[in-house]
């Protein structure tokens, strides 16, 4: 990789440190919207997996909830594993114009749910078959698109976690989906020694960036954050899947 690409990486780590380290979650979202500005989502996921793994199990044991979440969320936990075995060759599928289109529509969805502060509820006697048809649908995106925020999210807070817990489960949760779309990516040759470099680069950035964002967070306002990141994530969005859509349409 070129010099260049290298400090892309390092600033889009950087950046999507900083939001994790602020609000929890957002790393792959940030970084891999951000880099497959520049090429295709599999190899940009190959990149930020180690990190999000990494950022994604200390944050599973920060808390004192893992029992009751393991308890909880399994269903959603294997539907998504499920999910992304089923659909496991998508990433080093040799077209990204479609992936780039599904990624941007992905990341407008999730930024216009958090905006509208739309809210579900599921009563716990649904809990189980929810829970398993809401991960089999984020297993299925997250292997096109390397996303595992939608549905999930939205269902996690629809089940009534609370602060904390929900810190805590995004962690455990996350950690389930970015090892399996690792072992996914180490059979399908797109995670070998060639990402090693800028995979170290982006896990430096990463945890520079959780620091800076884990101070900021105590000195900005949180809602006001939210809300420029989230308009962040549509711009980022519409900008991704309408230069592959025109991309498409030249072919």
């Amino acid at each position: 990789m070129t010099d260049p690409m290298l400090m892309f990486i390092a600033a889009a780590l950087l950046l999507a440190g900083f939001v994790k380290g602020a609000l929890g979650l957002g790393l792959p979202t940030v970084s891999v919207g951000l880099l497959a500005v520049a090429m295709p989502p599999g190899r940009a996921l190959a990149i930020v997996i180690v990190p999000a793994v990494v950022t994604n199990i200390w944050q599973t044991f920060v808390g004192r909830y893992l029992r009751d979440i393991a308890r909880r969320l399994w269903p959603l936990m294997i539907g998504t594993v499920i999910g992304i075995c089923l659909n496991a060759a998508a990433l080093s599928h040799p077209s990204t114009g479609f992936g780039n289109i599904a990624l941007g529509v992905l990341l407008v969805v999730y930024a216009v749910i958090g905006l509208s502060k739309f809210a579900f509820t599921v009563a716990p006697k649904n809990e189980k078959w929810v829970g398993g048809i809401v991960g089999l649908a984020t297993g299925l995106i997250s292997a096109a698109t390397g996303i595992q925020v939608v549905p999930s999210v939205p269902y996690m807070q629809a089940i009534g976690l609370e602060k904390d817990e929900l810190i805590q489960a995004l962690g455990v949760f996350f950690t389930v989906a970015t090892i399996t779309l690792a072992f996914n990516l180490t059979s399908s040759g797109l995670l070998s020694t060639a990402t090693a470099l800028p995979g170290a680069i982006a896990m430096a950035c990463a945890f520079i960036g959780m620091y800076l964002g884990q101070a900021a967070r105590s000195r900005m306002p949180a809602e006001t954050f939210r809300r420029v990141f989230l308009i962040a994530m549509i711009l980022l969005g519409v900008y991704l899947a309408g230069t592959a859509v025109y991309e498409l349409y030249l072919a």
